[in-house]
């Protein structure tokens, strides 16, 4: 009889791998260890500082008081999203058990990564007070060029720091300047911590996330919300972004544990948050369709 302890834990193995190759948004994950547990169990706080600025110093009395201001920011978890699924044990026999580890990997890569990264740029998008603009479609290379660097200069009349900044763009604007060829075009692809080329499907303003259980829901996911834009690309500064998953749990339960059916059972779910700090809103830069 096989160790079906092993098998449960290979399982999840594979599939916790195949959600780091390919997901879009991973690296904006936070730093969380500054994080601590708020007076309700859907919320964490996180620390929020500011201080006065420098004042006129007198040679008769001294110095001028400052304030700095210490405060905990309350952020309520916004993202509950999970799944089950079932595979009979004679079916995942019957194809050299390949039904029920497909079903695994493809259900990660087709569906829980893409909602993720899609989740993650229409949050991001709908921050208030992030820089914004609206353009019509990019025609060209040079075009696009000329987009990305008003991005960079806008960041950087707003003193955003050069480091750890990641432009996400779609492949055809991506590719588009590439294709240029110049050394103009190089150099502008080559200050920013990473560039990740992410697919139209998951680059929305805003997305609507299926329940699942509401009449034409029933398959869940997401879809592009009524109303909502394109994204052409957006820049980021990491130490800008809440990211978190609070709970990920990613089980497999074999037949002989589970007590419903002569299966074995996929259960999937992700609790978590994606934000930005309020005093930071700088490092995020949105450029999207007019329509």
């Amino acid at each position: 009889m096989p160790n079906t302890i092993a098998l449960s834990k290979n399982y999840v193995a594979m599939l916790d791998e195949v959600y780091k190759l390919a997901s879009k948004s991973a690296i904006l994950r936070s730093d969380m260890t500054l994080a601590r547990a708020g007076a309700n169990a859907n919320e964490i706080v996180i620390p929020k500082l500011s201080m006065d600025g420098l004042a006129d110093y007198s040679r008769n009395s001294g110095y001028v008081k400052g304030d700095v201001s210490f405060t905990w920011e309350t952020v309520t978890f916004n993202y509950d999203r999970g799944r089950m699924f079932t595979v009979d044990s004679m079916d995942n026999e019957e194809t050299v058990e390949l039904a029920f580890g497909k079903l695994s990997s493809e259900f990660i890569r087709t569906k829980v990564v893409p909602e993720g990264d899609a989740f993650t740029f229409a949050k991001l998008a709908g921050i208030t007070g992030i820089s914004t603009v609206d353009a019509a479609v990019l025609t060209d290379g040079a075009a696009v060029l000329a987009a990305i660097l008003a991005a960079v200069t806008k960041m950087d009349e707003d003193e955003v720091p050069v480091e750890n900044r990641h432009l996400f763009i779609t492949p055809t604007l991506l590719n588009s300047v590439k294709a240029l060829d110049t050394t103009k075009s190089r150099e502008a692809l080559t200050g920013f911590a990473s560039i990740v080329a992410v697919p139209q499907s998951r680059f929305y303003t805003a997305i609507d996330l299926k329940d699942g259980t509401t009449t034409g829901e029933e398959a869940g996911h997401y879809a592009k919300a009524s109303g909502a834009k394109d994204i052409n690309f957006m820049l980021v500064h990491k130490p800008a972004v809440l990211m978190f998953d609070k709970h990920l749990a990613n089980d497999v339960i074999p037949p002989a544990a589970n007590q419903t059916s002569d299966g074995y059972l996929q259960k999937y779910r992700k609790y978590g948050l994606v934000d930005a700090y309020e005093n930071k809103v700088a490092g995020i830069y949105l450029h999207k369709k007019t329509s």
